[in-house]
């Protein structure tokens, strides 16, 4: 199976736990020694958010925070991948993943550009590349009516269509944004139908409950 895992910087921490980006590392293993190959997509966390914070602060342009931002991704990336595999470089556009993937059996990358988060850049991985699924692992377990963070009365959902989705999560992109999948990565999956599993990061090993079938976070499909 070709999935996609989208782990948010969120999870990892800020700075990343050694602990969680091994606990990562093994889970991809196990995958890859089932027969499974494997595109990661890392994100930048708090962070990325951090710096954002620091260039609005000066009075920089939504495009120069972005662009900040997609730099720490990266650099939350170079560690994934090296203790993946030792690599030392990540690539930095959907050619330069696929082109890896082609190669090996994973690859990681962090952000692509200014305007989109790393949730849409491994949209784009899972529909190029014609994944069988996308696993994102937050910082929460699964997909709620609401904003659990702010609503006291939201419902995690266990499943959902691709259209109810985009009701619940639909909107438009700023540098910053912290939600369970972002507006413009929820466009791209309802264009391009790739199944979603969204699930709690803080446990890795449901990453394999998800690609195994098991009912955990919520399924869109």
């Amino acid at each position: 199976m070709r999935i996609v895992l989208r782990i948010g910087g969120s999870v990892l921490g800020s700075p990343p736990s050694a602990k969680m980006v091994e606990a990562y590392a093994k889970v991809v293993a196990d995958l890859t020694f089932e027969g499974h190959s494997i595109g990661v997509v890392v994100g930048g966390g708090q962070i990325a958010r951090d710096y954002i914070r620091s260039t609005a602060q000066m009075g920089l342009s939504n495009y120069q925070q972005d662009t900040i931002a997609i730099h720490a991704s990266r650099l939350n990336a170079r560690l994934v991948a090296m203790k993946l595999g030792g690599v030392s470089s990540v690539p930095t556009s959907i050619d330069g993943i696929l082109q890896r993937l082609a190669r090996n059996r994973v690859a990681v990358m962090g952000g692509l550009k200014p305007g989109i988060t790393t949730d849409t850049v491994a949209a784009m991985v899972a529909q190029k590349w014609h994944a069988d699924l996308l696993v994102k692992a937050s910082d929460q377990a699964g997909v709620y009516t609401s904003d659990p963070r702010t609503d006291k009365k939201a419902k995690k959902l266990d499943h959902l269509t691709y259209e109810k989705m985009r009701e619940i999560l639909g909107g438009a992109h700023k540098p910053g944004i912290h939600s369970i999948i972002d507006p413009v990565a929820v466009d791209q999956l309802l264009q391009s139908r790739i199944r979603l599993v969204v699930l709690n990061g803080d446990d890795p090993r449901g990453v394999i409950k998800a690609v195994h079938g098991d009912k955990i976070g919520t399924l869109v499909s």
